[in-house]
């Protein structure tokens, strides 16, 4: 739905669309604007700060000031088969306030502003208004203000009699002011109303249908008439003025002087004629790349000025920018009172309403601001959402757009306040229009040329004097050509630079589209089920600080259809747009001689086509290289069209209705009759697959459209929800078939964030939907708090732990928590803190399910097309979001990493031998992701320890010990379970060994490997043979780092690689014991370097096929330093130790041969054992080794103690 979009697929070859002309309707008389007979705020549209406001401006103004409904007086021609005149709509965005009055005692300044219109196609129309004052000579309108005013003083008299004399004298001043600025009285007050001249147009020519309109409301002024009956002028604009073509510029003439519009070439940027330097200065580059940031992550965009054509130069220059993507949601840079409730939807949108005059933004009001970006352009200020990511390269971006604005003269900073381009009627004198026009032509030279530039120079030195009557100086008109064309060119070089950074950043996007279906059918049926575009692929060759705000932006509407467009670019035209942006890919590809460069999105380069692009414009506007055919004399009867100063006249109907000798053009010209825009039927080939409201429907404010609207919203909620969801499920069914058991089992790293905060957006806006009133920036946290207030009874005598212990069983202890973290987190925050916990939990739809059990809040708080009032609807919402149990998260663990977390710790021995942990005095120590708990005594006699600390993450490893070294203090431990007393995780750390001297290995300490989910591998073999561990490494590093699992898990874990190592080399070992239980491979591998020192020194290796080297002197090394530890770990922690340390210093693969040729092997292994078979060793080292390739970081728990 961006302008750009709707200019490049218009169907028309007209220039214009409709004519018309909006004021009162004298017959039917004054009847109030709706919108202001109800109580509202100090913005257009916007909810009232308070409910109970009096009688809004209908009591509180005198009649003169308050505003009347308009309506279409007249509109030519009736209508169009591509363009349907939509009455109601056009009557709305040409006087969005309605009707003003005003007296001789006003100013009297005619405006000017503009809009656009969307029609259900795609295809988009752009109005251009020019709303003056006519005196008023209906003397049913004057007696009806009359009357009004005479009732409004009535009861301004009533009011102040019944009010006490403080009051009196407080209201005095006020009324007296009022008084004095609303009065009218006919026998001595002209009264004025306001009328609009409207023209339409397929193309935003902001220049030209300005200038026509002026020009034609300077004829209705001027003393003297126009050459010809203003019925000749409009019907020229409507059927005989073509659409300029691609890359070529067009003269036509208006009332008063010739005026020129040029269109851009096929490999130039889309036409776009709104002041972007005038957007600029009013917000400043650092604000505007800001907004240009939140209207490309679609986040709720709200405008806010008091002039109508500020809002749409700031909107439609965004929109512009976002070029080759399309703004895909609701679109309405004017919104009058009547709409306000598109204020309420819950959709991404980019809506500008109008600020009265004073009004302050603490009186504005909203259902919801989670999401919004409130942009007030007046003061020059935007406030972004929370957690909003940085652009990419935004920094140079900024230095770059800043030096552009400078060498134009302007401030980068912003704030200036500039000033609209007024325009007035061209030169009258047809000797200096004619040289003027040869100037643009190209057709003065030599001494003509050196005079008009001397002539030129001297209106500049001198003023001029006025060329006629309502005429301008020549200095001015030249004036007005330069910062015109100054205009253009900065239009274009900015536009050049956002153009460029996209094809930076995705000037390899084809090589990530994925192509799976085999016809369109197919890949229409399947859409909801099939991957587009390979996310992850792309993000993995992205800088790291790109992945924020790409991982978001991925996840668009606009990048979907942007997407979707190249796929379905194999079975149909590819979009304009598209097909601009790939051939300016190409063209940029082929003159890049840096190819390495451009792979690599790293080093950011500024644009170099700033200048070609403006000379091009430059060169179309100074010379043009089409003319029109010229206004002439209609077939009108006598009579018709007669001038009258100050009146627009009453149009000739039969004359405007149809066109006489539509597209022509002036003979002596060349003939322009083509154009290049794709029709509707390729345009309906794209917007197949978007599912937009139609703004027709948005427009109309009848309470069935209104109802209907809203119907609409909740319907598109749902859908949404069903595709979150699912969208969620399917990343993890695709990461869950290249996990291999492996310890993760949860979405990790970015692309968890990024669709965890698509969920919260959407929740946000779910609950901000049809709410009464805003209690705060988070419609969620202020329905949370409702419910608490009335479920939660406080109590100062709970403890801190009891409190703990019902954290997890309901929502407000959930709240409590949040509430308590002391985090500093705003109401958003905390509702998104909220989401997070309830999420990892597995409570999100329970939760919600409770939230929403108290129907008399839903009352209170929503109105009835609210959809947390649609039960049906709401019911399924909760099922898709149940659906979310099925996947285990950490979202809260790993985003809060700073608060306190209550752990509780339960030792488990075995069941017979129970009664022995009396004997001991243990310890232990929880590490995680985030650090470690560091050591808690366990007091004797019992099992169980309860602490704070600091957030561990998700937790890997556990350290157990006792301090007692008698031969009565052990005991045999079954498993370690450590629960967390805020998510409610629980993890088990098997243990199966006893702890304590003079039985097993003697251990005191051992360090114990926790798993959160169990982990299921695939087959047996994988959990004797190491080979499937080794793989699991190996495919681990292969992720990128915000995906991978576990490190820990892998090697030490239920089926890592430390177990699997240890059950190959017990494989066939010899042993006289009766039960293998008690045999350790770190006897074998403690003897073999024994040996090997031994027999070197002794010199007993030559017999050997063992050679003497750094392998075998880095083993010996490697045993003598863990045996030379002061933990007493035990002879399996010191093997898990040796087999860690030789993964991180690529020793492993080495070592693995050298302990099969030790001699002592043979004589300690059976011949069928593993460690004798040569190619079961070869290939496992052989695998080993490919580990060496990647760094290994080992948590400081396994490795503590030992200086290696």
């Amino acid at each position: 739905m961006n302008g750009t979009a709707a200019a490049t697929g218009s169907a028309s070859c007209r220039f214009a669309h409709y004519f018309v002309v909006c004021g009162v309707d004298t017959e039917t008389g004054l009847e109030l604007f709706s919108a202001l007979t109800k109580p509202s705020g100090d913005f257009d549209g916007c909810v009232p700060a308070a409910s109970d406001n009096t009688a809004g401006e209908a009591f509180e103004q005198s009649p003169i000031r308050r505003s009347f409904k308009s309506k279409v007086l007249v509109h030519y021609p009736e209508s169009t088969d591509r363009n349907p005149f939509n009455k109601d709509a056009v009557n709305m965005l040409c006087m969005p306030r309605g009707l003003s009055f005003r007296t001789q005692a006003d100013r009297l300044d005619p405006q000017f502003h503009s809009f656009t219109m969307s029609f259900d196609d795609g295809t988009r129309s752009y109005g251009f208004v020019h709303t003056f004052y006519e005196e008023v000579t209906s003397a049913q309108i004057i007696t009806a203000m009359h009357t009004l005013y005479q009732m409004h003083h009535v009861d301004m008299d009533s009011l102040v009699s019944s009010l006490d004399e403080s009051d009196v004298e407080s209201l005095a001043g006020v009324t007296t002011c009022l008084g004095c600025a609303g009065s009218f009285d006919p026998a001595r007050d002209t009264l004025y109303v306001s009328k609009a001249l409207c023209i339409f147009t397929p193309l935003p020519f902001l220049q030209a249908a300005r200038q026509f309109l002026s020009q034609l409301h300077q004829a209705v002024t001027s003393h003297t008439p126009p050459p010809l009956p203003l019925e000749s002028y409009i019907h020229n604009i409507l059927y005989e003025v073509p659409l300029p073509p691609p890359g070529r510029s067009l003269r036509f003439h208006g009332v008063q002087g010739p005026i020129i519009c040029q269109r851009p070439g096929p490999g130039e940027l889309p036409l776009g004629e709104y002041p972007l330097g005038e957007a600029f200065s009013l917000l400043g580059v650092d604000n505007m790349v800001q907004l240009f940031t939140c209207a490309l992550l679609e986040t709720q965009v709200l405008l806010c000025s008091q002039d109508y054509q500020r809002l749409m130069t700031v909107a439609e220059g965004i929109t512009t920018l976002l070029f080759p993507f399309q703004w895909q949601h609701i679109y309405l840079p004017i919104v009058s009172a009547p709409l306000h409730h598109l204020l309420d939807a819950p959709v991404p949108f980019l809506i500008g309403i109008q600020r009265r005059e004073g009004a302050q933004r603490s009186s504005f009001h909203l259902p919801h601001e989670a999401n919004l970006c409130f942009v007030d352009i007046d003061n020059h200020c935007v406030e972004a959402p929370e957690d909003l990511p940085v652009f990419p390269d935004q920094i140079e971006l900024i230095q770059e757009l800043s030096e552009v604005l400078l060498r134009f003269g302007l401030p980068p900073q912003g704030g200036a306040i500039t000033k609209p381009t007024t325009t007035s009627p061209r030169l009258n004198s047809l000797v200096l229009e004619d040289l003027m026009e040869d100037r643009r032509n190209g057709n003065l030279g030599g001494e003509e040329l050196a005079v008009l530039e001397r002539l030129q120079a001297l209106a500049r030195r001198c003023g001029g004097g006025k060329i006629s009557d309502g005429g301008k100086t020549l200095g001015h008109v030249f004036e007005e050509e330069e910062e015109e064309l100054k205009a253009a060119k900065l239009n274009i070089q900015l536009r050049e630079v956002f153009a460029g950074r996209f094809a930076a950043m995705f000037g390899r996007y084809e090589d990530f589209v994925i192509h799976s279906a085999l016809d369109l059918d197919s890949w229409l049926s399947n859409r909801e089920g099939t991957f587009s575009f390979d996310k992850g692929s792309f993000l993995s060759v992205q800088p790291a600080t790109h992945l924020h705000f790409l991982s978001r932006f991925l996840e668009t509407s606009m990048f979907s259809s942007f997407v979707d467009g190249k796929v379905i670019s194999r079975w149909a035209d590819r979009e304009p747009l598209q097909q601009l942006f790939d051939s300016r890919l190409e063209r940029d590809r082929l003159y890049d001689t840096d190819e390495e460069d451009s792979r690599t999105p790293c080093r950011y380069r500024k644009c170099t086509s700033l200048f070609e692009s403006a000379q091009a414009i430059e060169r179309r506007l100074l010379k043009a290289d089409h003319t029109a055919i010229h206004p002439h004399l209609l077939d009108m009867r006598i009579g018709q069209g007669r001038h009258q100063q100050g009146y627009f006249p009453k149009l000739q109907a039969d004359v405007l209705a149809q066109g006489q000798n539509t597209n022509k053009t002036d003979p002596k010209r060349s003939t322009v009759a083509e154009h290049s825009g794709v029709d509707n039927d390729q345009r309906q080939k794209h917007t197949f697959a978007r599912k937009n409201l139609r703004q027709s429907k948005l427009l109309d404010s009848s309470p069935q459209a209104i109802t209907q609207t809203h119907r609409e919203f909740v319907d598109g909620l749902l859908s949404e929800c069903r595709l979150k969801t699912k969208r969620m499920l399917m990343e993890r069914m695709g990461k869950e078939s290249v996990e291999l058991g492996q310890g993760e089992a949860n979405i990790t790293g970015l692309q968890e964030n990024t669709l965890i905060h698509g969920l919260c957006d959407l929740l946000e806006r779910t609950w901000g939907h049809g709410l009464q009133l805003k209690q705060g920036k988070s419609a969620l946290w202020s329905h949370l708090l409702h419910y608490q207030a009335i479920r939660y009874i406080k109590s100062n005598s709970k403890t801190l732990e009891l409190v703990f212990h019902c954290l997890c069983e309901s929502v407000c202890c959930s709240c409590r928590f949040i509430q308590t973290m002391n985090e500093g987190l705003s109401e958003v925050g905390q509702a998104r803190a909220w989401i997070h916990l309830a999420l990892e939990k597995k409570m999100l739809s329970q939760h919600l399910k409770e939230l929403l059990t108290n129907q008399e809040l839903l009352r209170q708080l929503y109105k009835p097309h609210a959809f947390l009032l649609c039960e049906e609807e709401r019911e399924q919402f909760l099922f898709h979001l149940l659906s979310l149990n099925t996947v285990d998260y950490l979202c809260f663990t790993r985003v809060f990493t700073s608060i306190n977390i209550p752990y509780r710790i339960v030792i488990i021995p075995m069941k017979k031998l129970s009664i022995a942990m009396a004997t001991v005095n243990p310890w232990v120590c929880v590490s995680g992701e985030l650090g470690d708990s560091g050591v808690r005594q366990i007091s004797k006699n019992t099992q169980e320890i309860f602490f704070q600390c600091k957030n561990l993450g998700r937790l890997s490893t556990l350290q157990l010990g006792q301090e007692n070294s008698g031969l009565l203090a052990k005991c045999l431990i079954d498993c370690v379970m450590v629960y967390n007393e805020i998510t409610g995780h629980t993890y088990k750390f098997p243990c199966g060994r006893w702890l304590g001297k003079g039985v097993g290995d003697g251990s005191l300490e051992r360090v114990l490997i926790g798993q959160l989910p169990p982990v299921h591998f695939s087959s047996c073999l994988s959990s004797f043979i190491p080979m499937e561990a080794a793989n699991n490494l190996v495919k681990h590093f292969h992720k990128p780092e915000q995906e991978r699992g576990n490190l820990t898990v892998l090697l030490c874990g239920e089926g890592g690689l430390v177990l699997s190592l240890e059950k190959f080399l017990l494989h066939g070992f010899k042993s006289n014991r009766l039960f293998q239980r008690n045999v350790f491979v770190w006897d074998f591998v403690e003897k073999a370097a024994v040996s090997m020192d031994t027999a070197d020194q002794m010199g007993d290796l030559h017999g050997s096929t063992l050679t003497k080297g750094l392998p075998c002197d880095s083993l010996c090394h490697y045993v003598n330093a863990i045996n030379a530890s002061p933990r007493n770990i035990g002879k399996e922690g010191k093997f898990q130790l040796f087999v860690c340390l030789g993964i991180r210093d690529r020793l492993l693969s080495q070592w693995l041969p050298v302990l099969a040729d030790c001699p002592l092997t043979a004589r300690t292994y059976e011949e069928g054992a593993l460690l004798r078979d040569r190619a079961a060793v070869h290939s496992l080292s052989r695998i080993l080794h490919t580990l060496n390739d990647f760094t290994v970081t080992l948590e400081t728990a396994l490795v503590k103690g030992v200086d290696l």
